[in-house]
């Protein structure tokens, strides 16, 4: 018997993997739970409640939203070979770009659709600042995307500390609330804001149709595939990188628009406007195998390990960290699973 790499894994065994993945993931965090009083049925206990109760599946929905948009961006990126790491500091640009709007500009009808415009184009400009230093200078975009992540967190405090400091928020750092009208509206009295989720599942879609139905999606995945058959074809490469780039940083910044005009209604310090959606959406792009749409499957899934661990931090009190640990084992669980689908035994 050998271990030889399977070029076509159906998507059964797929689904297989990852449940295994899972099962395996909720063994090896048995130790760690008994040390709290918790046993395997009670995290399992959690994980269904999550989906069980009204409450829970509004927080899966509430987790998704973000990562729904970002992902599919980055599954684009990642298909093309355009490795942007950078999609929570995109995220906080487009959430600077809410808060100016709502802030400082007039209230109209046109408020929300500009609050993402802007939102949308600072998110752009940041991933494609990453892009033209690869352009022009050879920087490696994993270096610079994380590298920028960091400056739009330091950019965000000085807005929310300084010269957009709220009037009302004494030691706190965060704006003014926003007026009314910069506010998206929810389903019911939960914190699901579904223009963007509907935005979201609309721009997955579209994604998709744009990668395997255009010509433009054509010459992305002859770039992704085999970059010397696309220089030998004539693409213009560096026209494509700089289209990849705008797509993935402006869905990450629409997202951001998305947490500070639905949830929170102010900006305010990076980590409470994100709880690392832009670093959790990386394995949901990677999950999704380079296709847009299969981000509406990989985003939930992300969604219940989030909505579960908060689950377990408020039924059972269970540290913020342990929560953190139990969140990291499962999703590397996952991650390694959906690796070995892709080998198979043979005689």
């Amino acid at each position: 018997m050998r271990l030889e790499k399977d070029p076509n894994p159906s998507p059964l065994k797929q689904a297989l993997a990852l449940l295994l993945g899972l099962l395996l993931a909720l063994f090896l965090l048995w130790p760690v739970l008994l040390v709290y009083g918790l046993g395997p049925d009670q995290a399992l206990g959690a994980l269904l409640d999550t989906l069980r109760e009204p409450l829970g599946r509004a927080e899966v929905l509430r987790r998704s939203i973000p990562l729904l948009l970002i992902g599919s961006g980055l599954a684009l990126a990642f298909r093309t070979g355009f490795f942007n790491i950078g999609a929570e500091g995109q995220l906080l640009l487009g959430a600077v770009g809410a808060g100016a709007v709502a802030l400082f500009l007039p209230p109209g009808p046109w408020t929300l659709p500009l609050m993402f415009l802007l939102g949308g184009a600072l998110g752009a400009a940041w991933a494609f600042l990453a892009a033209w230093l690869r352009a022009q200078r050879g920087v490696n975009e994993i270096l610079s995307t994380l590298m920028l992540n960091y400056l739009a967190q330091y950019l965000v405090l000085y807005l929310v500390s300084g010269p957009w400091k709220g009037e009302t928020a004494r030691g706190f750092l965060y704006t003014d609330p926003f007026p009314p009208w910069a506010q998206l509206p929810t389903l019911g009295s939960s914190l699901v804001h579904w223009p963007t989720l509907l935005l979201g599942v609309v721009l997955a879609l579209g994604l998709q149709v744009l990668l395997f139905r255009t010509p433009l999606g054509f010459e992305l995945r002859v770039l992704g595939g085999n970059p010397l058959a696309a220089r030998y074809l004539g693409l213009k490469e560096w026209r494509l990188l700089f289209a990849l780039a705008l797509l993935s940083g402006g869905l990450s910044g629409m997202a951001g628009v998305g947490e500070v005009a639905g949830i929170h209604h102010r900006l305010m310090e990076p980590a409470q406007i994100s709880l690392g959606y832009g670093f959790t959406a990386v394995i949901v792009a990677w999950l999704a195998r380079g296709h847009p749409a299969l981000v509406l499957f990989t985003a939930p899934l992300m969604g219940v390990v989030l909505a579960a661990g908060d689950g377990l931090k408020l039924a059972y009190s269970v540290p913020f960290r342990v929560v953190d640990v139990v969140a990291g084992l499962i999703l590397l669980a996952l991650v390694v699973a959906d690796r070995l689908s892709g080998y198979r035994w043979r005689k």
